[in-house]
C-alpha cells in the first residue's frame, strides 16, 4: 500500500511536468541534499505523534528556520486533521507552506521503535521528513516531494536511516539524491 501512495504522489507530479521543465531550465538540477542540514536531524524520544511534531518544530525554531513556531505547528496540525501525513513504509511527511517564507527546509526525525501516526498503511512511523517553506512556490515544493519520495522508496536507505547514530550518517544516505 505504501508504494501505491508514493506512485500516486509521483502521478500528481507528472501531471505538472511542464512546470518542472521550466523550473529545471531556470534553476538547473536540484538535489534533495540541497535542503538538508545536519542541525535539522533529530533522534526522537517522543512516543506520540503530536509530541514528535512539537520536538521537530522546536528544533526548527531553535535553528531560526521559523518565523512563528506556533503558526507553523498549527498549520501542521490542520494538515494532519485533513489527512494523515503518514504515507506508509514507516514514513510521514508533515508539511506546511506559509506566507512570508523565501526558501524550503526539511527537518528529519528518526524514531527507533516507531510512533502511531494513523498512517495510510497502519504501520508505525519511524522516519519523519518535515517540510516547510513558502506558500507560493508549488513547483519547487512538488519537486522536493518527488525527490524525497523517490529516495525513500529505497528500503535499504530507510533501514540505514533507522540504524544511523549521527546526523552526518543520515545526510550521507542522501548524497546521491
Amino acid at each position: 500500500m505504501g508504494l501505491a501512495i508514493l506512485e500516486r504522489i509521483n502521478h500528481r507530479i507528472a501531471e505538472r511536468i511542464d512546470e518542472f521543465k521550466e523550473f529545471f531550465k531556470r534553476d538547473g538540477v536540484m538535489s534533495i541534499s540541497d535542503y538538508l542540514d545536519p542541525r535539522l536531524v533529530l533522534f526522537l524520544e517522543s512516543e506520540k505523534r503530536d509530541e514528535a511534531l512539537l520536538e521537530l518544530v522546536a528544533l526548527l525554531n531553535d535553528t531560526s528556520k521559523l518565523k512563528s513556531a506556533e503558526l507553523f505547528y498549527q498549520a501542521l496540525q490542520k494538515r494532519e486533521q485533513f489527512l494523515s501525513t503518514g504515507i506508509g513504509l514507516g514514513v510521514a511527511i508533515p508539511h506546511a507552506k506559509l506566507e512570508g517564507y523565501d526558501t524550503f527546509f526539511i527537518a528529519i526525525g528518526i524514531h527507533k521503535k516507531g510512533i502511531e501516526w494513523n498512517a495510510l498503511d497502519g504501520a508505525p512511523v519511524r522516519l519523519i521528513f518535515m517540510i516547510g517553506g513558502p506558500d507560493n512556490q508549488q513547483t519547487e515544493y512538488l519537486k522536493i516531494l518527488s525527490l524525497l519520495t523517490m529516495a525513500i522508496k529505497n528500503e535499504e536507505r530507510r533501514k540505514k536511516m533507522i540504524k544511523a547514530t549521527s546526523a552526518q550518517e543520515v545526510l550521507e544516505l542522501f548524497a546521491s539524491c
